[in-house]
């Protein structure tokens, strides 16, 4: 392991959100949920995949996990627990918090909770909003989520986003009015603004040098543990193209996805991880 930080045995957290990627909010408006059945399931494959690269650098993550993925991939489930894995909730139709009614956002968290516990026999302690889909508009889903059991959220992202952000929002881990945590997506400060270091995208936008100067810049001005995110899908340069979604959405989505895996090899010899659940423990 490299010496690049003060504390280079200090352990982050890595997490997954298990979803397709037709599931992406990017696409919402060309592919129908009514669709995802009829298109090739490739999350199965590719989360196996990073289950195996992680076994091969000794990682334990955390995957946040859609109820739809569970229902047809039950044995997918039940190797992330039989691994060490942790296994956390996001949601079930991958439909943002934002767009729903209250009614329709209760049953989305319930129903994905209630499943991934009976198949796995674990309890379910963690829960990512999809599209980091919590926001001044309905905080009332804190409340919901410690009537559930759910010990912590990781869903919200403080930075200036066209699909979503809360930019004056806390940027480290605490505890809310509720009783639940509340783990952000980590940022940095530049030009006074929060910019966002936290993986998907803008790990894979920018070269790895550029990547870990910024989480260097974040662990010399924090004590924060950092925590990263990506999803299944951006290890796999084959899945199908959506030829008919907005040109910005598949800029998006598939810049740099032959060269995610080696970054993220990279990424985990140069810092140590493990799930959510043991990097936060102290706050849980």
């Amino acid at each position: 392991m490299s010496d690049i930080n003060q504390n280079k045995n200090a352990i982050h957290a890595m997490t997954v959100d298990v979803e397709d990627y037709f599931h992406v909010s990017a696409f919402e408006s060309v592919i129908s949920p009514a669709d995802w059945d009829s298109l090739a399931l490739r999350v199965e494959l590719n989360t196996n995949r990073l289950i195996d690269l992680f076994n091969k650098h000794d990682v334990k993550a955390t995957f946040f996990t859609l109820g739809w993925v569970a229902k047809r991939c039950p044995e997918l489930i039940k190797r992330i627990v039989a691994e060490g894995h942790e296994l956390s909730s996001h949601g079930f139709n991958h439909r943002r918090n934002t767009a729903m009614q209250e009614k329709e956002v209760i049953q989305d968290i319930t129903e994905s909770k209630d499943l991934l516990e009976q198949i796995s026999g674990e309890k379910v302690i963690g829960y990512r909003a999809p599209s980091f889909s919590i926001n001044d508009s309905n905080q009332y889903i804190y409340s919901l989520l410690v009537d559930l059991g759910f010990e912590y959220s990781s869903s919200t992202y403080p930075i200036q986003h066209d699909l979503y952000g809360v930019p004056d929002w806390p940027r480290f881990a605490h505890k809310r009015e509720e009783g639940i945590i509340e783990i952000p997506i980590p940022t940095i400060l530049a030009g006074g603004e929060n910019k966002g270091i936290g993986g998907g995208g803008f790990f894979r936008l920018f070269p790895y040098w550029l990547s870990k100067k910024r989480i260097e810049a974040y662990l010399k001005e924090t004590d924060q543990p950092y925590n990263f995110y990506f999803h299944p899908w951006e290890i796999d340069a084959k899945q199908p193209r959506i030829s008919n979604a907005p040109f910005k959405s598949k800029l998006r989505h598939y810049i740099n996805l032959a060269s995610m895996e080696k970054k993220l090899e990279k990424l985990m010899l140069d810092y140590r991880f493990s799930s959510m659940k043991n990097v936060y423990s102290n706050l849980l």
